[in-house]
């Protein structure tokens, strides 16, 4: 196992679990603890988690993982959901993507979709999400508007007053929102509250808004809020999700698509 693919796994081990024992982890993953110490210990100098006595524990309730380290996580229930989404948005429509992994696959999927391999443009996407930026440039029928900003290393997401500048003068039929937390009292939220800002300014400047959240950021809490739940039009998420959740909601006013 290289070391690239067995960071990845102690951290994906980390999030699921909260913490991680030196010995366990290196049974798992079939290295010597030694192995297991050493790449802790290199995690932990990259602030990706916090080294204790015998193993490891996450940062805490705003742990956030590097956008790289993410994309294998529900990667199925991910391109399920964007598909779904990619379905919503219509030919010649402007569209704000936010960075993330999942917004990243509705891209993906905007840019094999057999309808829009023409026009002038098909589509415009505006993002502040370098790497979605960087996928659907390559095709000449998408016009891309990438905001300016300072780039954010976790999410590839540039921040800060350029991008507000951009934002500002510009209107969006819809806009799709990749969140790390969606619930009905307090709203959909992110990690950053800068990146929260950016993302609330997306919302503002579009006619209607799509979060696209797998069932694990259902229910849940993050520290920057970015909208109250009525500002959200459409949730697309996974068959696994909470009825209970979904049914409040529906209640709230949202179209619910389970994929």
């Amino acid at each position: 196992m290289s070391r690239d693919a067995r960071w990845k796994a102690l951290l994906d081990l980390l999030v699921e679990r909260g913490r991680l024992d030196v010995e366990e982890a290196a049974a798992e993953l079939e290295v010597s603890a030694a192995t297991i110490r050493r790449d802790l210990d290199q995690l932990a100098a990259q602030q990706m988690l916090v080294r204790t006595r015998g193993g490891a524990v996450v940062h805490g309730v705003s742990y956030e993982l590097p956008l790289r380290y993410k994309t294998a996580r529900n990667a199925s229930e991910k391109q399920r959901i964007a598909g779904a989404v990619a379905d919503l948005l219509a030919p010649g429509e402007a569209v704000g993507l936010t960075g993330g992994t999942t917004t990243t696959e509705v891209a993906r999927a905007l840019a094999v979709r057999g309808d829009l391999t023409s026009g002038t443009p098909a589509l415009t996407v505006v993002t502040n999400a370098l790497n979605i930026a960087n996928e659907l440039a390559v095709r000449p029928q998408f016009k891309i508007v990438l905001t300016g900003g300072v780039a954010r290393p976790q999410s590839y997401e540039l921040i800060g007053p350029l991008a507000d500048g951009v934002l500002s003068q510009i209107t969006l039929d819809v806009a799709v929102l990749g969140v790390v937390a969606l619930d009905v009292t307090h709203g959909a939220a992110a990690h950053d509250e800068a990146e929260a800002a950016i993302n609330r300014l997306l919302c503002e400047r579009a006619e209607r808004v799509i979060v696209a959240a797998d069932s694990s950021k259902l229910g849940r809490r993050a520290f920057a809020r970015i909208c109250a739940v009525d500002t959200v039009d459409t949730l697309v998420t996974d068959a696994a999700a909470d009825p209970e959740l979904v049914r409040g909601f529906e209640e709230a006013g949202l179209r619910v698509l389970t994929v």
